[in-house]
């Protein structure tokens, strides 16, 4: 088995904390006066820098210190989170990722340059000075008897790994400690849970040490706990030091109310005084046994990978013994072959629900580029996300940013006005930038959406003729000609720029869309806006497909694809050069599969056909047969077979043999090509 490598595991576990980070300085910009959030961010960034001190990331420890001293104006109230600020804290959140991911590629220079500009944005005065050099000692008090501690671990700390008593040896190390337990909210023996924390503490500390050597101490658990910490006044000196002395008994030990009587007498008024009952001192707070959290367990997606291999094959072989059985006529065998086929299925379902990742994951990172876009164009954009919780496999997330990366830039560069221009059109001074995502039956729908001037049809065209792409005065749809904006090498843009211009990116949108066995819908509107739809699988991994026969070669049409199957009649099979199929009025274009497989022989007597769309696209896809609903493990062809653009993949049948996987996308653009150059043939 292979050693779980802990400074990995440490860059996992600072990647969450960098996107919570995120999450709460961005939605500052809007709620600047939240503590929550200003809270969220602070707690970030002392885990981090307690937890890369831990790893022996110095260098992480001491920059996020300062960045934490800096926040911790804020966190005072002294200091508001302008939105300069903001762009400077997520500077420094990108350098302390830098140090972690890469720190041989980090420049120090950089980091004292970003530090310098918080220091210049939350204390002008000390600008020149490191905002940690307040003294590094604080006296608890005149006297310096001390602390008093009340410590209250979260339920499920143990659960965690983190032993509460470990602490309380680390408070030795600062002074003498006199600690009580308080017992009050103990459940009953039927009602403990083994697994939870119900101990509080209470806890007088005789040492002169400052207050951020006593928060040190519970600095890995800080966000797990509930910590009072107040000075001891020269008034409750006398007891808790010299009690602390004698070792109490055992036997009196486990006894409240001999505990009870040791601790300093304010604290036991207030505890005579609020005396109540076991049931009304329970909160809501995730300590009671019917408040159980969801376990979670931290796998790599390598191994994900791998297990949805091994389903893949289980599949195949499950295929393969429902044929043996079929054929035979042993009815144990069947019966054996049919809850195989059952467990299979449901353990594909399983596995492919543990691959499914809400696209919330992903959308959340646009968050930061649509800032930093909007700054530096100078374009107040507001970004505006829906259906976060649509779950795609983890593999089609993974794909899926560089095109949505792409697509928001576009929109927000090409689409979205400057100011002056939405003003004089009536237009609010703020863009709008919409991502939502949807299910569509087996598909989900990914639709970046903006409210600014929309397609100019006419300016594509003329950069189309002006590239040769079309001829001048050619008849064409406005959807045919926003199509080129697909086009390799095609832009519209005056100047080339450090975000556009060259003509790259939505050629290759459009490339790893269809790589993942998808399709793009364009809409618009003049003047109101436009928008790009993605149309996606669920998954890449296992699909249900549609088996057809193509005289002796077998097929998988992706069932998503397809909307229905017909015969051919005998008035189509005379129009050989005339391919469309009437289907209830409409005239659908249709392939003959052996004409483009190059198919030697005769074609049978009763062929079929399917018709597919994409879009609003259909077309039909003549075959000899259909065979019927298939589950596809899709396997990737090799990269011998990289020109073969007709196909997708490949997968195993049930005998051994191999069956293509159609390409839809690029079948139906061969249906177009051609129907486009019989109907210029018969103009």
């Amino acid at each position: 088995m292979t050693a779980v490598d802990p400074v990995e595991v440490f860059r996992q576990e600072a990647s969450e904390l960098f996107e919570a980070l995120e999450i709460a300085l961005l939605d500052l910009i809007d709620r600047p006066d939240d503590h929550d959030l200003v809270d969220s961010a602070f707690r970030a960034l002392h885990t981090i820098k307690g937890s890369g001190a831990m790893f022996g990331f110095v260098q992480v420890a001491a920059f996020t210190h300062e960045f934490e001293t800096a926040f911790d104006l804020v966190r005072k109230g002294e200091v508001k989170p302008t939105g300069d600020l903001i762009s400077v804290a997520l500077t420094a959140k990108d350098y302390i990722r830098g140090l972690i991911e890469a720190p041989e590629t980090m420049d120090s220079i950089i980091g004292d340059a970003i530090l310098d500009d918080l220091r210049r944005l939350v204390d002008p005065a000390r600008a020149a000075k490191p905002l940690a050099a307040a003294p590094a000692v604080e006296q608890p008090s005149a006297s310096g008897a001390g602390w008093q501690l009340h410590l209250e671990f979260e339920s499920h700390i143990l659960r965690n790994g983190s032993n509460p008593l470990d602490y309380l040896d680390d408070l030795r190390s600062l002074g003498s400690c006199f600690v009580v337990a308080v017992v009050d909210d103990v459940p009953t023996l039927d009602e403990l849970e083994p697994e939870y924390c119900y101990l509080k503490w209470d806890v007088t500390l005789s040492s002169a040490c400052s207050r951020a050597a006593v928060e040190d101490v519970f600095m890995f658990v800080r966000d797990e706990m509930q910590l009072r910490i107040d000075p001891i006044t020269a008034d409750r000196v006398e007891t808790p030091p010299k009690a602390a002395a004698v070792a109490p008994e055992p036997a009196r030990e486990a006894r409240p109310d001999l505990q009870l009587d040791l601790l300093p007498k304010s604290e036991t008024a207030t505890k005579e005084s609020g005396d109540t009952s076991t049931s009304e001192k329970k909160r809501d707070d995730g300590r009671r046994p019917d408040d159980r959290q969801i376990a979670t367990v931290r796998i790599p997606a390598q191994r994900l990978d791998e297990l949805m291999d091994r389903v893949g094959e289980l599949v195949i072989a499950q295929a393969r013994l429902s044929q043996l059985a079929a054929a035979g006529d042993d009815l144990s065998i069947k019966m054996i072959a049919e809850e195989i086929e059952r467990l299979a299925a449901s353990l594909r379902d399983t596995t492919m629900g543990a691959r499914m990742v809400p696209i919330g994951s992903l959308f959340s990172r646009f968050r930061r580029l649509v800032h930093d876009l909007s700054r530096d164009l100078g374009k107040p954009v507001e970004f505006v996300t829906s259906g976060e919780d649509t779950e795609l496999d983890k593999t089609m997330i993974e794909c899926l940013a560089d095109p949505l990366v792409h697509l928001i830039r576009n929109a927000i560069d090409h689409g979205i006005e400057d100011t002056a221009r939405r003003t004089a059109a009536g237009k609010t001074e703020q863009g709008r930038i919409e991502l939502t995502a949807t299910h569509s039956g087996a598909q989900v729908l990914v639709t970046v959406s903006d409210n600014g001037g929309g397609l100019d049809t006419a300016r594509i065209r003329a950069k189309a003729e002006d590239q040769g792409l079309i001829a001048p005065g050619a008849v064409m749809s406005d959807q045919d000609i926003h199509q080129f904006l697909f086009h390799p090498g095609f832009s519209t843009a005056q100047t080339v720029s450090a975000l556009s211009g060259r003509g790259v990116g939505m050629d290759v949108v459009k490339r790893t869309i269809e790589n993942m066995r998808g399709s793009i819908d364009l809409a618009t509107v003049p003047g109101q806006g436009a928008s790009v739809t993605l149309r996606l699988p669920l998954t890449l991994a296992i699909i249900e497909g549609l088996l057809i026969r193509v005289d002796e070669g077998h097929y998988i049409i992706p069932l998503s694809a397809v909307e229905e199957c017909v015969e051919l009649t005998a008035a189509d099979e005379r129009s050989r050069g005339r391919n469309f199929l009437n289907v209830r009025g409409d005239l659908v274009p249709f392939l003959r599969l052996r004409d483009l497989f190059g198919t030697p022989g005769s074609p049978e007597r009763h062929q079929k056909t399917i018709i597919i769309s994409t879009g609003d696209t259909r077309v039909g896809l003549v075959a000899d047969q259909i065979i019927g609903n298939h589950q596809t493990v899709i396997k990737s062809l090799s990269k011998l077979h990289s020109d073969v653009t007709m196909f997708s993949g490949a997968t195993i049948l049930g005998d051994g043999s191999a069956a293509l996987i159609l390409d839809i996308a690029q079948l139906v653009a061969l249906a177009q090509s051609q129907s486009e150059k019989q109907q210029n043939r018969a103009a």
